[in-house]
């Protein structure tokens, strides 16, 4: 991006109509995502393991938004520190800020905000906790307006690869509610239409918590973007016929070498974009982008209840019993990778070097160091619970 379009990108004028987040405190409030799009419920949580809970059970999700919720609960928790001894209370907030990277797993944003939360607990020497409880609290707020400016520019970035009146194919939900309130792969899509390239959405539901279907359709229909729910299944379908011109995903973590980290059946999306000869195109901020993870068989792969496979909102969907497997996300190699998308530019392959090149603009980005190989655990198939 030129410094013209990089100035233009932080003039940002466009304010969601809803927020997934905000700082009110004493408490951090949320849109309850789970409730969407049939009620719009707004829950306030008042602690860091209360924030915490929200993030393991899908309150918020979405890797940036989950950032800025870790953030906010981090700031939350150690505001509630009352100890005035400086070592005790680092001690104190460093429990704080182990609580909330356990939250979940796989999203490399949450461990990236909590980190510059920690940077500034020893960045300098504190006198008054007070103070930097504050100081806290104003990175917190920070890391929100931050993600607002760079889901723009990363739009703006994305948009050039859109041609006028493409049929663009894309997955689980990357919007307002995923982020500080724009969107990744959706804030592609906004600059689009906002550029009246007349495109066309296809929003696959994203099975089985239905983000696609529930969320990306509710989104976009409030702004009055043309958008096509179909199956997961139905995707391969409308390639083969010729209906559709690409894919944007966005990414929960993108190693070192570009392989891909996001909500399962991703790879399956990118594998389909390979035999078809689609462009598959992947939008993260460059705070996904993780250069410690060299490459994908490094990222943990959050499974979650089979319950959530089994019952949807608490109705049976199986039989009493049946067995279920639900990983929450899968790993697409860099090479069924088009292009990654970042707030500083586009990434193409070999990934390795451009995105390290893009990385080194950004100070707020992750040395890369070599941590030890672990194997992928092996898959076990649990029971749901009765």
């Amino acid at each position: 991006m030129t410094d013209s379009r990089r100035k233009a990108a932080a003039r940002v004028d466009y304010r969601p109509a809803y927020q997934s987040i905000a700082w009110k405190g004493d408490r951090v409030v949320m849109l309850d995502q789970r409730c969407l799009p049939q009620r719009e419920r707004v829950l306030g949580f008042r602690s860091a393991v209360e924030v915490a809970g929200a993030i393991r059970d899908m309150v918020i999700r979405g890797a940036p938004a989950i950032g800025i919720a870790g953030a906010m609960g981090c700031a939350l928790g150690v505001q509630q520190i009352r100890e005035k001894k400086l070592p005790l209370f680092l001690r104190q907030a460093e429990s704080v800020f182990a609580v909330m990277e356990s939250a979940r797993p796989t999203a490399v944003n949450l461990r990236w905000a909590v980190d510059r939360l920690r940077e500034i607990c020893h960045r300098q020497e504190w006198r008054d906790p007070a103070a930097l409880q504050q100081a806290l609290v104003e990175e917190a707020l920070r890391i929100q307006r931050e993600d607002l400016e760079i889901n723009w520019a990363l739009g703006l970035e994305g948009s050039a690869l859109i041609g006028p009146a493409e049929r663009v194919l894309t997955y689980c939900n990357t919007g307002s509610l995923a982020t500080g309130g724009y969107g990744t792969a959706l804030g592609v899509i906004r600059a689009c239409w906002r550029q009246k390239k007349n495109i066309q959405v296809f929003a696959c539901e994203t099975r089985p918590f239905l983000q696609g279907a529930r969320l990306t359709t509710w989104e976009l229909m409030k702004e009055g973007i043309p958008v096509t729910l179909i199956t997961d299944n139905a995707a391969g379908h409308l390639m083969q016929q010729g209906a559709v011109d690409c894919v944007i995903v966005g990414a929960d973590r993108v190693a070192a070498n570009g392989d891909v980290a996001n909500k399962i059946g991703t790879y399956s999306l990118a594998a389909l974009c390979r035999i078809h000869r689609i462009p598959f195109y992947v939008a993260a901020p460059l705070s996904s982008i993780d250069l410690r993870c060299r490459t994908g068989v490094q990222i943990p792969i959050e499974c979650r209840d089979p319950g959530e496979v089994t019952t949807f909102r608490g109705q049976p969907m199986a039989p009493r019993g049946c067995m279920a497997l639900n990983p929450a996300f899968d790993v697409t190699p860099h090479a069924f990778v088009t292009a990654v998308i970042t707030e500083r530019g586009i990434a193409r392959p070999p990934y390795r070097e451009s995105l390290r090149a893009l990385s080194a603009e950004n100070p707020r980005s992750l040395p890369e160091s070599r941590p030890s190989r672990r194997p992928r655990p092996r898959v076990r198939v649990r029971k749901a619970r009765s």
